[in-house]
């Protein structure tokens, strides 16, 4: 096949003729990376952006596989349908057997973040979790930790069960989207991800001002970049320098910036103690 064809029939499928660069050039199998919904306006532009950036670095194919829940991503990974994704730490932790941790984001400087509390603007009355009893809640994922692990175990931890606290809770499979339920009081409160809703102060300050932080979760490991556990070597070691490396270049400081992140680390495991305590609280309650 001509290389005009071959990049014809990319088209057809959707997917950029330059995003095969490298195959075309004999540079070994695409990498596919996982992700789950995010905030972005924009997302299909930005992402294509980082593919591209992802696949000069690494001199192979990168493509991107979208799907609306953690527990889908797991199940690619688990596969070797995927080899790396952008997860979250409460499924990390539960399946870390099967997993490698790859890189962990850097937010004001830190590998870590909190679950925020969050309520319409127009309540100034409620001052914490025990005074949304009886009304209506917003999980993200019940993978999620940020977006429902932590307050399960802040329940827990007041002998109350989501199921007979709140009179109804429902997720919205987004952080974003936690937002905007309680931004337009579809719920009378939602659990979100800190880094979520500080980053979208700054790029939709007009929505987050129709929310009011009541309460913040102690800090955890920042959802990272995981590798499935077959891996190979040399491949997770590229990936995770290619990641390490955005902060060293122009291009690459202009992603982070987009996504209001610092940087990347390795990370340690011991960032992510404290959820797998809560993982195995909340399992083990009566």
């Amino acid at each position: 096949m001509s290389r005009r064809r071959f990049c014809a029939t990319l088209a057809l499928c959707g997917l950029a003729p330059h995003a095969f660069a490298a195959a075309l050039a004999g540079e070994g199998p695409t990498l596919r990376i996982g992700l789950t919904p995010v905030f972005l306006d924009d997302q299909s532009t930005f992402l294509e952006a980082w593919r591209v950036y992802l696949t000069e670095r690494l001199q192979r194919p990168v493509v991107f596989v979208q799907r609306g829940s953690y527990r889908e991503i797991v199940d690619l990974l688990s596969q070797d349908q995927l080899d790396a994704a952008w997860l979250c730490g409460s499924p990390f932790v539960r399946h870390e057997r099967r997993l490698r941790l790859l890189a962990v984001p850097l937010f004001h400087g830190k590998p870590l973040y909190r679950s925020y509390l969050i309520v319409p603007a127009g309540d100034t009355a409620t001052k914490s979790l025990l005074d949304l009893r009886g009304k209506v809640f917003a999980y993200s994922d019940p993978d999620s930790n940020s977006g429902f692990l932590y307050t399960q175990f802040a329940l827990a931890q007041l002998r109350e069960r989501s199921e007979t606290f709140f009179s109804r809770t429902f997720y919205t499979w987004s952080h974003r989207k936690v937002v905007d339920a309680v931004a337009v009081e579809l719920a009378q409160g939602g659990a979100v991800d800190g880094y979520v809703w500080e980053t979208l102060q700054r790029s939709h300050p007009q929505l987050t001002a129709r929310t009011r932080v009541v309460a913040h979760s102690p800090e955890f490991g920042f959802p990272p970049f995981v590798a499935r556990a077959t891996l190979s070597g040399g491949d997770f070691a590229a990936l995770r320098q290619a990641l390490i490396d955005m902060r060293g270049n122009d291009e690459g400081r202009k992603l982070l910036r987009q996504l209001n992140l610092d940087g990347f680390t390795p990370g340690e495991r011991k960032l992510f103690d404290g959820i797998a305590r809560m993982v195995k609280d909340v399992a083990n309650r009566p």
